[in-house]
């Protein structure tokens, strides 16, 4: 069963020669109600943080409240 603390289903983070990333997660439950999370990095580097979230409104459908910055 899911809860109100899921992660956000997209990460925007910069990576160590900082280009910012977009990373897409998703979480599954298992039948006892674990969470299970894969998370899949989007091969392109954007110059932005705000070209990520159009990349992934785009692609993926992403609306606001869905992104975590780290």
């Amino acid at each position: 069963m899911p809860s109100s603390s899921s992660l956000k289903p997209f990460l925007i983070a910069k990576d160590e020669e900082g280009q910012v990333r977009l990373t897409v997660r998703e979480t599954r439950y298992n039948s006892q109600g674990y969470p299970w999370v894969t998370a899949r990095l989007v091969e392109q580097p954007f110059a932005s943080a705000a070209a990520a979230r159009a990349h992934a409104a785009e692609e993926y459908g992403a609306k606001a409240g869905e992104f975590a910055a780290k």
